[in-house]
């Protein structure tokens, strides 16, 4: 056989073994972009929210306590939103909490998918023991209750910014490491990487260039969904009085110390809770239809 014919022997060989999948365009509907407008609404308040606010988030600024809307102070303007319990105006609360609930949420979600997806592509393509440790470690934390085990860490370590980022790291970078793997394991069987293997190719580069970038678009989307639980983890312990402490600002604990307004005809404790809701359900709304355009794979990936 000569070398012209074992040649072309290889590349028929190859030809068999299909490409990696083609990355698609994301295609929202008008339900999809209303959401993500909102979404970045909301991001855009994270950065500006403070400079535009009409006061400081502690500044005490009214004589009565629960001023309703359109009120105005001597020499101070009007209160669009209202008063809070002790005479700080919602608005500008509600702009300052943008910063402090998205913010933490956010940098506690990144940290969970960096440590999730580190682990999770690793046990799927390293397997045996590595897998098994791994795996039965992240089935304890799972099987925890994450408020619950919220709450034993901030009540151990304190309610500082950090420890509230680590905890919502810790909690949610189990969920994130299941999906992971299981994503990990369904291409490495794929046959583009059985392609890869037959070239040579190192684990690195397949990991790198071919598990990874067939990979994100779930991953991407599940980070939106992980985002939204984080937020409302936050929120919840800050609701408990365990989360941000006074006097800054979160939409967890704005809920939570206005409660009792509801009975003088306020709103204090209202226009928080609709900004968590105006956020988190933004998200799902773009989770939703990027999964409904993809036929609803999406959604069976995140869930298994």
């Amino acid at each position: 056989m000569t070398d012209k014919t074992a040649s072309t022997e290889d590349m028929s060989v190859y030809d068999e073994l299909p490409d990696a999948p083609p990355k698609k365009k994301i295609k929202l509907t008008w339900v999809g972009k209303l959401g993500v407008s909102v979404v970045l609404f909301w991001v855009l308040m994270v950065f500006i929210g403070p400079y535009i606010a009409p006061f400081h988030e502690a500044d005490i600024i009214a004589y009565d306590s629960f001023m309703p809307v359109w009120s105005e102070t001597e020499g101070e303007g009007f209160h669009l939103l209202g008063t809070d319990y002790i005479e700080r105006d919602i608005l500008s609360r509600v702009l300052w909490g943008a910063r402090t609930t998205i913010g933490i949420s956010f940098l506690a979600t990144m940290f969970a998918y960096l440590v999730g997806v580190t682990l999770g592509i690793g046990a799927a393509v390293a397997g045996g023991w590595v897998d098994m440790i791994f795996s039965r470690v992240n089935d304890a934390i799972l099987s925890l209750p994450s408020i619950m085990l919220g709450l034993l860490i901030v009540v151990a370590l304190g309610t500082s910014i950090p420890i509230l980022i680590l905890t919502a790291s810790v909690i949610y970078a189990a969920s994130v490491y299941r999906i992971a793997r299981a994503l990990g394991q369904d291409i490495m069987v794929m046959d583009f990487v059985e392609a890869a293997r037959v070239r040579g190719e190192g684990m690195w580069y397949i990991i790198t260039r071919e598990v990874l970038p067939n990979a994100i678009m779930p991953l991407a989307t599940d980070f939106g969904l992980r985002l939204v639980f984080v937020v409302l983890f936050i929120s919840s312990l800050s609701f408990l009085g365990l989360g941000i402490q006074p006097p800054m600002a979160d939409w967890g604990s704005m809920v939570r110390q206005n409660l009792d307004g509801l009975g003088y005809g306020s709103y204090a404790a209202v226009w928080p809770a609709l900004a968590i809701a105006s956020f988190t359900i933004s998200i799902n709304l773009i989770v939703d239809d990027i999964s409904a355009s993809e036929g609803g794979t999406l959604a069976r990936k995140m869930i298994s």
